[in-house]
C-alpha cells in the first residue's frame, strides 16, 4: 500500500487531536488514503497559483470561517512555496478541507498515488488569526516538490518540509528571520543522535525523522553556500530536482535517494549532498550546533533573538532567508 510522505507521523497527530469518532467529520474523508472517490463527488473551486491550479473542496460539515478566508489562506501558503521553488511544484493538486471540532489547523497530509493531493483538518471554530499562524499548509505543499522516497528515507522528505517551510514564509514576507532562527536554536537539537542511533537511514524516531532531516538540510545549505561563495544553496539544489521532474505529480515514481542528491549536486556544481549523506546515513553524526550558531551570528539573549553580523557565516545566514531574485 502506497502511503503519503507524511503518512506515518500525520496519522499519529490526527489521532491525538481529533475527538472520538461520533464527533468527527464523515469518516470517509479521514482514512489513511486520500479519499479520491469521495472527493470526486464534491464541488470544487479552482485556485490559480504560480505554475499550477489547486482544486479545493470542502467536506460537508459546518465551519465558522467563510470559505473566502480559507481560500485566501491557501493562496498565501502557495505563494510561500512558489517563492522558494520558483513555481508551484505540480501543475494540479487537489486540496480537501475537512472540518473537525475545535480550533486551529489540526493536521495535514499529502498524497500522490492518484495525483497530487493534500488533506487539511481545520477546526470548525478556527479563526483567521489561526490561519495566519498556520505552518501546516506550507509544509504539505512543500512535500509536493519532492518525488516519493523509500520509507528508510522519510527523514529526507520530512526534513526538507520542516526546514524549507519557515524559510519560504520568510522569503515571502510572512515571517521574520528572527522568528525562524530562534525556532531553529530551540528545536534543531531534537534531531541530534541519541544513544543507540544508527544514522538517519536506520533511526526512524520522530526527532531524527523531522529534526534530524532538517539538520541535514541546514548543514547542506551552509556547506553548499561555503563552496559556491554564497552564490547557491539548498534552494538551488531543490529547484534542480524539481526541474528534473522530481515532484509528486500523477503517476509519480519512487526516486532512489542517490538520484535526488546527484541531481541536486549537479544543480549546485558541488558534491555536498552526496558527501553529507555518506557521513550521516549510517552513523550517529552529531555536528557542533553551538559553534554553528556562533559562526552564523545568531543567539538568544534575555529571551530575544540577536543577530551578530560579524559572525564569519553571517552573510550565509542572511542569504538563506533572502527573497530570491525574480527571473
Amino acid at each position: 500500500m502506497v502511503k503519503s510522505l507524511t503518512w506515518v507521523c500525520a496519522q499519529l497527530l490526527l489521532l491525538a487531536v481529533l475527538p472520538p469518532a461520533p464527533a468527527r467529520a464523515q469518516s470517509e474523508f479521514l482514512g489513511e488514503r486520500f479519499p479520491y472517490d469521495a472527493f470526486d463527488r464534491l464541488p470544487t473551486t479552482p485556485l490559480q497559483v504560480d505554475g499550477g491550479t489547486l482544486n479545493v473542496a470542502f467536506a460537508p460539515a459546518e465551519i465558522a470561517l467563510p470559505r473566502a478566508a480559507i481560500m485566501d489562506w491557501l493562496e498565501t501558503s502557495s505563494k510561500a512555496v512558489t517563492t522558494y521553488f520558483g513555481k508551484f511544484p505540480v501543475a494540479s493538486a487537489r486540496v480537501l478541507i475537512v472540518p473537525a471540532p475545535g480550533r486551529g489547523v489540526q493536521s495535514g497530509t499529502s498524497f500522490g498515488y492518484r495525483g497530487a493531493a493534500i488533506r487539511l483538518i481545520v477546526g470548525s471554530e478556527a479563526t483567521e488569526a489561526d490561519l495566519a499562524q498556520d505552518w501546516k499548509a506550507v509544509h504539505e505543499m512543500t512535500h509536493l516538490a519532492l518525488p516519493d522516497v523509500k520509507d528508510s528515507h522519510l527523514w529526507l522528505a520530512e526534513g526538507i518540509a520542516t526546514y524549507v517551510e519557515p524559510i519560504a514564509r520568510v522569503q515571502a514576507g510572512d515571517l521574520t528571520a528572527e522568528k525562524i532562527w530562534g525556532d531553529m536554536l530551540h528545536d534543531m537539537p531534537k534531531g541530534l543522535p541519541e544513544p543507540g542511533d544508527r544514522g538517519l537511514d536506520h533511526t526512524p524516531t520522530w526527532g531524527r525523522t523531522y529534526w534530524g532531516g532538517a539538520m541535514f538540510c541546514l548543514l547542506a545549505d551552509v556547506e553548499i553556500r561555503k563552496e559556491t561563495d554564497n552564490a547557491k544553496g539548498l534552494q538551488q539544489a531543490l529547484r534542480g530536482v524539481l526541474d528534473d521532474g522530481g515532484n509528486h505529480e500523477q503517476d509519480w515514481e519512487t526516486w532512489p535517494i542517490k538520484r535526488i542528491f546527484s541531481v541536486g549536486d549537479k544543480a549546485t556544481g558541488t558534491t555536498v549532498l552526496s558527501d553529507l549523506y555518506k557521513k550521516m546515513r549510517a552513523k550517529p553524526y552529531a555536528p557542533d550546533l553551538d559553534a554553528l550558531w556562533r559562526e552564523l551570528g545568531v543567539s538568544v539573549q534575555q529571551g530575544r533573538v540577536v543577530f551578530d553580523d560579524s559572525g564569519p557565516l553571517a552573510p550565509i545566514r542572511r542569504a538563506i532567508t533572502a527573497a530570491p531574485a525574480k527571473t
